[in-house]
């Protein structure tokens, strides 16, 4: 599925100093992810504003897909390439398919696994994600004043995001404060609220006892939720966690449901990936790391994360 935007007005491409990069290509990991359609939609509103033209392509969660919709956009000729990857350990061949084809990359949310070997003319934004599982267990630490037994829900492991997200939730409760929570059982949940549902609906007929769910996004959390509520299990004191401060999540937070939650600023990601792929087809100078700080969200500070 293919989307394109165009600049609005001819003034707004003449006002631009930036708008000589006609037309900038998006290859997206999937048009279905909530955090990601926020983040699509900031990269064509920014888009708008500087006057150059996005070709936004879906691959459905496909890397076959997304790697040959990347080859299309080489033999296009776009000015540049953002890509938010399907598989962070595929990255390694776009990067060398991109840069041989002399086309500035923008890794966009999720790092690549070839991070520390990009050569010039790649940037990757995104948001430090050693900081999100922390911010995210410490809070939960606390409530659980450092004792209890949590279940952890897992994004699709081949992801960067993932992988470090859980491996935060391991560090923080292996320091002294936290030593007494245990981990009873970690499923992979593919970032999908369905797939959060299914698993928490398996772990409360399974009779596992626990005291919190630490998931890795705000999506599987509510799913977690809504499995729940389905067994009129949700008591008051229950902790869900997730990341991501979605819309859907802060309303979570907003009915006493998710009582922790990480604000990535999807907002922020697609602006500053935007402005970067600009800069780089101008043989402008771009910091390899972009960085978009998370912030943590709980029921005392979630307004100002709300949408009016």
């Amino acid at each position: 599925m293919k989307t394109r935007l165009m600049a609005v007005t001819a003034a707004a491409v003449l006002m631009s100093p930036l708008a000589h990069a006609e037309k900038i290509g998006v290859a997206m990991a999937n048009f279905n992810d909530t955090f990601l359609t926020i983040l699509r939609h900031s990269m064509e509103n920014e888009a708008q504003k500087k006057g150059v033209t996005l070709d936004i392509e879906d691959a459905g969660n496909d890397i076959g897909k997304q790697l040959s919709q990347i080859q299309n956009m080489i033999a296009e000729k776009d000015d540049a390439i953002i890509v938010n990857a399907v598989d962070t350990d595929v990255t390694p061949k776009l990067t060398k398919i991109v840069t041989a084809a002399g086309i500035p990359l923008v890794y966009v949310n999720r790092k690549p696994v070839d991070f520390n070997k990009l050569p010039p003319g790649v940037a990757v934004v995104a948001s430090d994600e050693k900081a999100s599982g922390t911010l995210q267990t410490q809070e939960v630490c606390k409530l659980l004043k450092g004792k209890g037994d949590v279940l952890v829900l897992t994004g699709d492991l081949s992801n960067e995001a993932a992988r470090t997200r859980t491996q935060d939730i391991e560090n923080v409760l292996a320091t002294k404060p936290c030593a007494g929570i245990k981990i009873v059982d970690k499923r992979e949940g593919k970032w999908s609220r369905t797939q959060g549902q299914d698993i928490t609906m398996n772990w409360l007929s399974s009779g596992t006892q626990f005291d919190a769910i630490i998931s890795n996004n705000d999506e599987m959390a509510i799913g977690a939720i809504n499995a729940l509520k389905a067994t009129h299990k949700m008591r008051p004191n229950m902790i869900v966690a997730g990341i991501d401060a979605t819309p859907d999540g802060i309303a979570a937070m907003k009915a006493g449901d998710l009582k922790v939650t990480v604000y990535q600023n999807a907002l922020g990601q697609g602006t500053q990936s935007v402005d970067a792929a600009i800069k780089l087809a101008h043989k402008q100078n771009v910091d390899r790391f972009v960085n978009v700080p998370f912030e943590l969200v709980t029921p005392a500070n979630m307004a100002q994360y709300a949408k009016p």
